[in-house]
């Protein structure tokens, strides 16, 4: 009686989204403890590439051979790379002859690969003879390319099964038409080609995305959402189930101060218990209908038989599926507007989640023991920066449009709920306060001027009073949910600097687009890091890297505090000693700890000599802001 259950992946650039690391996901979802017959996985390739075609080709044999020693051995996690990486050994039910054939067969499979990758060339031997690799020739691009879409195992017409006998699931390739004229949406577009060709294909009532990167961590996951879904007396009107992010390469007193625990643990939670979490993009359980624009009513009743059972030709599947992803069949459709993920907004996955509570769907928040999905959290501030301003770019957008939950969901989802989407929205008008407190009263402090009371003053209390309060309960949280008191400082470096960075641009931008000045783009995030920088991520080194904009704003920053503190504590030690820091004794402290906290840059800026420093065009251009800035105060 369990129901049929599509799964997305998507990629979207084989250089920065490797093969491998895709086809690893792949080969997790495939794997589940769920009826073959009942699972249909469908990756989405944005660049078209014949190479990734080939990986997904590679992942159909070796799924025959993968997916019954998982289910045989009970192995988690069912992703080959997370598996191998980790260090396994042969299970008490697994031979060691077994264990070793199977990881040479996925050593097989990683060589092959690798050589296809540098090469970029497709073997010419008879396993390559699959009639999809015609599709291209050597005018595709990953800009320009026409839609295709192959079917690699069906159980229909080209039967498949495991080396024991054992049904395997549907697995579809898809690359929708892209042509330079024709807006393709990134990764809303992506999803919604992927609903339209999945409902001619297998029209499961049960959909699943998870992000290239994001592997199964758990195979009984499905099992799990499903249980929210079929619940006779609660779930009815539950339109998605979300996990929580998580990641497999967060070190110790991890440098970047890694929020996650604490997110996970208290701020999504409380989210749910108004009524809703928002819908992350990856790790989620969508009913159909909620994607296709349907509005809950309290009549609603779902019939999990339905959409069971499409046994049409293969052939002629293919062909209608490629009709339905061209460039110009969303024209004039509610696509992106009505039906399916939500375009105009580079968080379309929290505007869509949003849109679905507002037509009476819940959310369900599910955080078990065991994570659900396991991903590659990004190593190198460059990277962080970057994701963080496509973030609050798109949150401020949402809050400033007729997308804001106070708009949108006035009179149908609770206030608390809007309250917590807006926590998020205006994160990138925080820069500004920000901003003004690591320079005015720095600043001020070099020109001895006074911002703060004196500390004998009971003025100073409110003051004294939030700081602590604040730093003392964040603490608090931080602790309870696992972290180390090192990570909870790094996460204060990481704060200030994201507020001064990320946050600042994605405010200038998004005020920038609504004056017509400027347009929001999309900037994928690495999936692969270079080894040397991997490694000094490992020793807590934080990573610098190419000349940025962003990296310019930080140094500045730190360069200009230091001076501050060491200018303004001579001036006052001369003028007046000791005596004369009491009416600046606040600003001293507050500049004293923008000092502290930038330690890693005044590393990367004076010690440091390798390439994850701070390149010298970045320290010659800031100490340019900081002498104008400090002759003007002087």
């Amino acid at each position: 009686q369990l129901p049929g259950v599509d799964i997305f992946v998507c990629t979207a650039d084989p250089a920065l989204e490797p093969p491998m690391l895709v086809i690893s996901t792949v080969l997790s979802v495939m794997a589940y403890d769920y009826p073959p017959e009942k699972l249909n996985i469908y990756l989405s390739d944005d660049a078209g590439s014949a190479v990734t075609f080939y990986a997904l080709h590679e992942a159909s044999e070796f799924a025959k051979h993968w997916i019954p020693f998982c289910k045989n051995y009970k192995v988690e996690p069912r992703s080959p790379a997370a598996y191998f990486a980790k260090g396994a050994t042969p299970h008490d039910a697994c031979s060691p002859q077994e264990f070793l054939r199977m990881k040479e067969l996925y050593k097989d499979l990683t060589d092959r690969m690798n050589s296809v990758v540098h090469s970029g060339k497709i073997p010419e031997v008879p396993e390559c003879n699959h009639r999809g690799f015609s599709e291209w020739n050597e005018t595709i691009t990953s800009g320009d390319h026409p839609s295709v879409v192959q079917i690699l195992i069906d159980r229909n017409k080209r039967k498949a099964v495991d080396v024991d006998g054992n049904a395997l699931p549907k697995l579809v390739y898809m690359a929708r038409e892209k042509r330079p004229q024709e807006q393709h949406h990134f990764k809303a577009g992506s999803l919604n080609a992927l609903i339209r060709v999945s409902s001619v294909i297998s029209n499961s009532l049960v959909i699943l995305n998870v992000d290239c990167d994001m592997y199964s961590n758990n195979s009984e996951s499905i099992r799990d959402a499903l249980c929210f879904f079929l619940d006779e007396e609660q779930g009815q009107d539950i339109g998605f189930v979300q996990y929580p992010q998580n990641f497999d390469n967060v070190v110790h007193n991890d440098s970047y101060g890694n929020p996650i625990n604490v997110v996970n643990e208290l701020d999504n939670p409380c989210l749910d218990g108004w009524g809703g979490m928002c819908y992350y993009g990856t790790g989620c359980f969508h009913r159909r209908e909620t994607l296709s624009g349907q509005i809950y009513s309290k009549d609603y009743k779902e019939d999990w038989a339905r959409g069971v059972g499409i046994a049409e030709n293969a052939d002629e599947l293919e062909e209608t599926s490629k009709s339905l992803v061209t460039c110009t069949y969303e024209h004039n459709t509610p696509w992106g507007i009505e039906k399916g993920v939500r375009y105009g907004c580079p968080l379309e996955d929290v505007i869509t989640g949003l849109q679905i509570q507002c037509h009476g769907w819940r959310s369900v928040y599910y955080n078990p023991a065991r994570k659900g999905f396991l991903g590659k959290a990004p190593t190198s501030l460059g990277q962080i920066l970057v994701q963080h301003k496509r973030w609050s770019e798109g949150f401020l957008q949402m809050s400033l449009s007729n997308y804001s939950p106070f708009l949108l969901g006035h009179g149908k989802i609770k206030l608390g709920l809007q309250m917590g989407y807006s926590v998020c929205g205006f994160w990138a008008l925080n820069s500004f306060p920000t901003f003004y407190y690591v320079i005015i009263p720095s600043l001020c402090f070099l020109s001895g001027v006074s911002v703060f009371p004196e500390i004998t003053s009971p003025w100073c209390i409110p003051f004294i009073y939030v700081v602590v309060a604040s730093y003392s309960w964040s603490l608090m949280e931080s602790l309870q949910c696992g972290d180390t008191a090192v990570e909870w400082w790094n996460a204060q470096r990481m704060w200030l600097m994201r507020r001064t960075t990320s946050y600042l641009l994605a405010a200038i931008d998004t005020i920038g687009g609504m004056l017509g000045v400027s347009e929001s783009g999309f900037e994928l995030t690495v999936k692969v890091d270079e080894s040397q920088a991997l490694e000094r991520y490992k020793k807590g080194k934080m990573e610098f890297g190419p000349i940025s904009g962003m990296f310019v704003i930080i140094t500045t920053i730190a360069l200009f505090n230091l001076v501050c503190l060491v200018l303004g504590l001579g001036r006052v030690l001369l003028r007046g000693g000791a005596e004369g820091l009491g009416p600046l004794f606040l600003q001293a402290v507050l500049c004293v700890a923008i000092v502290v906290i930038n330690a890693p840059v005044y590393e990367a800026l004076f010690i440091r000599r390798d390439s994850g420093g701070l390149p010298y065009f970045v320290t010659l251009v800031s100490l340019c802001f900081v002498s104008s800035l400090c002759l003007q105060a002087i």
